[in-house]
């Protein structure tokens, strides 16, 4: 995937979270999922973009 396009879908489903959240509150269960639906993509940004920081002695 590219970089942009994944970013691109962030920002959609954050868009989406932000209206459902709004409509139905953050605790009902289509918020929840959009919610972690985000945090999948936001993982999958981490993971493929942003290096590790690795800490000595640890």
């Amino acid at each position: 995937m590219i970089k942009q396009d994944l970013i691109t879908l962030i920002e959609k489903k954050r868009a989406e979270l932000i209206q459902v959240a709004i409509t139905n509150g953050l605790s009902s269960s289509i918020a929840i999922r959009y919610s972690q639906e985000l945090d999948n993509l936001l993982n999958e940004y981490n993971r493929i973009y942003i290096k590790k920081v690795q800490t000595a002695g640890f």
